[in-house]
Formats: structure tokens, C-alpha cells, sequence
């Protein structure tokens, strides 16, 4: 290792971007990190409320290992920045026709609930699924997830070593027609069928090697004190304390090559000259020429379509009456098949199923006063500069709060349509990703491997986020930088991860909130 640190670009601060620039600066890189917004977090995203910030992205942190890494192997300690509290109700699932289901951290009850509300057949149907999904990820976390390029063969040879889990991984069926055959309650199937939307599918195209997400939920659901916001700060900060630079409200226009490798960022400031980029946006982005020409190749077109789900999300503050809410809470709509058919067909559902996340409902309280709501729907993608027209996001609006009022759930006051972002909002906010928040689409059995990896085409220039291997979700775009920070490291000859940086300090001045631009955004 020579004096002069090699310099990284990192194009982008939502959660993989943030994470890869803490390790990098950690291994002994110059990092500078650009980002378009006023503070990091990306996808991470806040909106003001009467009530103070409300969560506007993700609400629920799973597989807190991975967390726990980042900082151990960076120095530090997960629990000297943030404030985790596990739930123990992971949510509260309602029908239309009046059934309710708690689902706990504890498979026991969670049996126990399902026979008490489904019966004795049911419960048994429950615990061959939970251990099923326990089996599935047991064999294929360490060669898909933990593989920073997994390989087809890789997964053979698993299999081949282990012909029980050839029943297991049903490759000819979706994860729709697998839950149907597993369960007997088609309230069940349609309840776990809704994991493939946690990474932009429908479950009648998804892989049924999806379910293992269930297991993935089902070790634990922590909440972040102050909102999942705060964790992105304090990632920022503790990557500034190490080294690393931020330069917000930078927009990256172009990336400038030099001997078939990026040698400078382009930013309306000017020119910075880098060694390496790593880009924390939709690749899309990337594929779309959006960042200059020469750096189109860097990604095949089947690493980014088809494209994910949309979603509608509504952002506020309210009283809640008339239903009993737990912090997460499902609204099931009555036909899940007209719900993905509509979605199939790039249409808004009528009649959508519906996620309601009670930010001041965490560790059981019940707040008599304003508190902070976040309700998410799915919804299409869309194409590039869609029109945003008043008429179709009143009747999104409408058509939401008018389906939680049938399930008897009313706000005072009633929510804006100004707290709501739509799809086109979102393909704004995050340019080329046609309003996907999840990248390219999990349908078919060979998504996971058609997925971008953290090497893309270009030698110098890589990958990471929740566009790009193992997926969506932040749990798996933190792990993305893991795999990202090993292999620049390794290219560029510098240390491991795992060693105290030699050069702490930095800025940070990021702000507790992020609404929507009227500008568009690379950063995801």
C-alpha cells in the first residue's frame, strides 16, 4: 500500500451506497461520496408531519446480523449509534370478511394462532411451511446471498450434494401455486404469497424459492428508534468519522473515462478526478446512457428488465379509530388474482391490498394523540417522464382511504392528498428506474442470476444497491456492500475491511429529512 490513498466516488447515498462508503473508508480508501438530495439515505426517505419526520420507505429492519457486521468489522458497535427494539408481533393481518391474524417472532404461537383462528389442519399446514422456509434458507443463503457472483452451477452442485431440496425448491412452480398446494386456507396462501412483493413481485410470476423470506422475517423484526432514517444518518456518520467525504446536493452528471476506465465525476461544481466509481442508483441509469455514453456497456439489458413493482404511498399524521392496530398491519383485499392481474397489465388495482405501518405503535404503545402513519400499495411501474395527472393520484387517494374505511379504520384528520407520492414521483426521484423501487423484477426462476453483480463490464466501475445482487430490501443492499467493498479493496490492493481506517475525520451534513425534489434524482 503506497502514501497516496486511491480515490472512490461513490454515486449515491441510500443504504448500499452509505454502507460500501463506511467499509471502503474503513479499508483505507480516499472516499467522497455525491449525493443529489440534502442528506443520505436514498429510499430511506423521510416526509414532514405535523407529528415530526414520518418514515416515507422502508419501516421494517430484518436479519440485524448483518447490521451488527457492518459496524463490528468497521471498528464499532451496531448499538453506540442506533436504537434497535425487536417486535414481537411482526404484523397484524386483516380480511375483509372480519378475520384477523397476529404472526409473532415465535413459531409456537404463531401455530397456536393460526389453529385457533383457522383450525387444527391449518396450523399443521403452517408448521411444514415454517420449517420448509427455514430448510430453504439454510441451503441457499451461503451460495446465492452470500455469493458476490453466484453461479448457476454453484446452486447445481448444492442440489446435487443434497437431492432433498429438489422437492423443495419447486422450479416449475410460482410461489403462488406452491402456497395453494402447501396450505389449505387460501387466506394463508394469499398472506405468504405477499413476500414477493417485499422485492417488487406478484406471486403468481415469482420463483416459490420465495418463500423464503418468510424465514428470513420470521428471526426477528426490529424497529429503529427515531425512525429507519437514523440509521442512514448514522451510517453517514460514522463512514465521515473514518475518512470518508459528502458532498450533497451534488448531482453527478456524467462519468468521465480514460483508457476504458472512469477517470473523473461531472458534477455542475466541476470535474473531480477519481480512480474508481461505485454507483448506488438504478442501474438502469447506467444502461440508459444517463451518466455519459461509455458507460452504457457496463450493464447487459437483461440485468434491468423487466422492471418491479411500483408503489402508492401515502405519508402522514392522524388520530386512528376503530381498529385495533399493531405497529405493522396487513389489509388483505378480497381477491388477490384481480389485485396481480391488474398489475399484470400495468394497471392500478380497484381493490388492493394494503400495508399500514403505526410509527408510534412500536413496542406496544397505543398514543391517544397524533402519531405518524405510513400506508403503502402497490402499483405498476411506469415509463420514463410519465405524466403525474392530478385526477388519477385524487382517485388513488380516494380509493385508499375509502378501502381502509370499509375495514372500519378512519383518521382525523383525514390525510392530504399531498402526502401521498405516486409512482411517476418516485421515477422522478430516482431517474431511469421508471418508478420500480426494487430494480429488475424476481419473476422467473433465473432472476437471481440475471441480476447485476457488484463488477459491472467496466473495469473500475461497480455496483451496488438494491438493483443489484442479492436484491431488494435493506438487509440485502447492506450485504451488496459488503460484496462491493470486498472487491474494490481487492482491486485496488488495500486492506481489509476488518482493520481500523488510519486517517478518521470528514463531513456530514446531513438533514433529518428528505421530501420530494422537483429535480430528478440518481441516488436509490
Amino acid at each position: 500500500m503506497t502514501d497516496v490513498k486511491p480515490h472512490i466516488a461513490v454515486i449515491g447515498a441510500g443504504i448500499g451506497g452509505l454502507a460500501a462508503a463506511l467499509r471502503l473508508a474503513h479499508g483505507g480508501a480516499r472516499v467522497t461520496v455525491f449525493e443529489r438530495h440534502a442528506g443520505p439515505g436514498g429510499k430511506m426517505r423521510t416526509m414532514p408531519s405535523a407529528a415530526g419526520p414520518v418514515d416515507a420507505g422502508p419501516t421494517v429492519l430484518t436479519l440485524k446480523k448483518v447490521f451488527e457486521d457492518l459496524f463490528a468489522q468497521t471498528g464499532s458497535a451496531l448499538h453506540r449509534h442506533v436504537t434497535l427494539q425487536q417486535e414481537h408481533v411482526i404484523a397484524r393481518h386483516f380480511w375483509p370478511d372480519g378475520t384477523t391474524l397476529d404472526l409473532t417472532s415465535d413459531s409456537a404461537e404463531n401455530k397456536a394462532n393460526i389453529g385457533r383462528v383457522f383450525g387444527r389442519k391449518s396450523a399443521e399446514d403452517f408448521a411444514k411451511f415454517d420449517t420448509r422456509s427455514a430448510q430453504l434458507f439454510a441451503a441457499f443463503d451461503e451460495p446465492i446471498m452470500q455469493a458476490a457472483d453466484p453461479k448457476i452451477v454453484n446452486l447445481i452442485a448444492k442440489v446435487a450434494r443434497n437431492p432433498a431440496l429438489i422437492p423443495l425448491i419447486e422450479g416449475h412452480r410460482s410461489l403462488h401455486s406452491s402456497l395453494l398446494k402447501q396450505f389449505s386456507e387460501p387466506k394463508l396462501a394469499q398472506l405468504f404469497g405477499r413476500y414477493a412483493t417485499y422485492i417488487g413481485g406478484r406471486p403468481d410470476a415469482s420463483p416459490a424459492l420465495l418463500s423464503l423470506i418468510w424465514r428470513a422475517e420470521s428471526q426477528g423484526v426490529w424497529h429503529v428508534s427515531g425512525g429507519m432514517h437514523m440509521l442512514a444518518k448514522a451510517i453517514a456518520q460514522r463512514a465521515a468519522d473514518c475518512g470518508a467525504q459528502f458532498r450533497y446536493h451534488a448531482h453527478v452528471e456524467q462519468i468521465e473515462m480514460a483508457a476504458g476506465k472512469p477517470a473523473a465525476v461531472v458534477t455542475a461544481e466541476g470535474r473531480t478526478p477519481i480512480d474508481a466509481v461505485l454507483f448506488n442508483g438504478d442501474p438502469r441509469a447506467l444502461r440508459s446512457g444517463m451518466l455519459g455514453k461509455a458507460v452504457k456497456a457496463a450493464i447487459r439489458q437483461k440485468g434491468v428488465t423487466p422492471r418491479s413493482l411500483s408503489a402508492c404511498v401515502h405519508s402522514f399524521a392522524a388520530q386512528a379509530q376503530g381498529v385495533p392496530l399493531a405497529a405493522h398491519n396487513v389489509f388483505f383485499c378480497a381477491d388477490p388474482h384481480s389485485e396481480f392481474d391488474a398489475l399484470a397489465q400495468d394497471r392500478m388495482p380497484q381493490d388492493a391490498t394494503l400495508y399500514v405501518c403505526a410509527q408510534d405503535r412500536f413496542s406496544g404503545q397505543n398514543p391517544a394523540c397524533l402519531e405518524r402513519f405510513e400506508i403503502i400499495a402497490n402499483a405498476p411501474p411506469v415509463a420514463d417522464g410519465a405524466p403525474l395527472h392530478a385526477k388519477d393520484r385524487e382517485i388513488c387517494h380516494t380509493a385508499i382511504m375509502m378501502r381502509l374505511k370499509h375495514f372500519g379504520l378512519r383518521f382525523t384528520p383525514h390525510p392530504e392528498i399531498g402526502s401521498l407520492t405516486m409512482p411517476q414521483q418516485f421515477s422522478a426521484l430516482f431517474p431511469a428506474s421508471n418508478g420500480a423501487l426494487y430494480g429488475r423484477s424476481p419473476h422467473g426462476m433465473m432472476a437471481a442470476f440475471n441480476r447485476p453483480t457488484v463488477r459491472s463490464r467496466i473495469p473500475g466501475l461497480y455496483l451496488v444497491g438494491g438493483g443489484i445482487h442479492p436484491g431488494a430490501g435493506v438487509p440485502m443492499a447492506t450485504l451488496c456492500a459488503a460484496h462491493a467493498a470486498e472487491a474494490m479493496l481487492k482491486d485496488l490492493s488495500l486492506t481489509s475491511t476488518s482493520h481500523q481506517a488510519a486517517m478518521p475525520g470528514g463531513t456530514s451534513t446531513a438533514s433529518q429529512t428528505m421530501v420530494p425534489a422537483p429535480s430528478l434524482s440518481s441516488d436509490s
